[in-house]
């Protein structure tokens, strides 16, 4: 066997493969817009804070300038204060009253104890009715031996009603009890 000699050598050396451009992987760049979404969201409300103004409706003094232009400038409604509401006047053709007997204590020819409470009917809307006033519902009964009986519920809440029964005297037992509303006050 013949000794073989080694291939030449060549003139120059090996070139080195080019260097590519960096990969950049998509997490980077999500990374990167998600940043700069971030800082434009920064600005831009720092822009309206400065131009919104502050609690007495001077305007806020800002130490910088911004370079946005004033059309992208967003404008903050003021609210305006809620009116205060109307409520209706009440009067007592917005009330119907009957009577509800609670006890009847009778004495033959002498007559009768008759203990009765207002049984009121508001005609209207409640939500028309003043929720901080106190009505006060003056009502007449009649059919007591001695006269005409006059008595006072109130109404508060719109419909909490607030009275003391009455207690009255008929000369019979067949006596007809009636009732009817003479005024209404509003207080507060």
């Amino acid at each position: 066997m013949t000794d073989a000699a080694p291939p030449p050598m060549p003139d120059f050396p090996p070139s080195a493969p080019e260097p590519s451009a960096p990969k950049v992987s998509r997490t980077h760049l999500i990374v990167i817009a998600s940043a700069a979404a971030v800082i434009a969201a920064v600005i831009g409300t720092g822009i309206v804070v400065a131009r919104s103004g502050d609690a007495d409706g001077k305007p806020a003094s800002a130490g910088s300038t911004s370079s946005a232009p004033d059309e992208d400038a967003v404008t903050v409604a003021e609210e305006e204060p809620d009116p205060s509401p109307v409520y209706d006047e009440v009067a007592a053709e917005d009330f119907t009253i009957e009577l509800r007997t609670t006890s009847r204590q009778c004495f033959g020819s002498a007559g009768c104890n008759v203990t009765v409470e207002p049984d009121l009917t508001f005609l209207g809307d409640s939500e028309d009715i003043d929720p901080d006033a106190v009505y006060g519902i003056t009502y007449e009964i009649h059919g007591d031996e001695s006269g005409p009986v006059i008595a006072t519920a109130e109404l508060s809440d719109r419909t909490s009603l607030n009275y003391t029964p009455s207690v009255i005297s008929t000369v019979s037992s067949g006596t007809k009890v009636s009732v009817e509303i003479t005024g209404v006050t509003a207080q507060g």
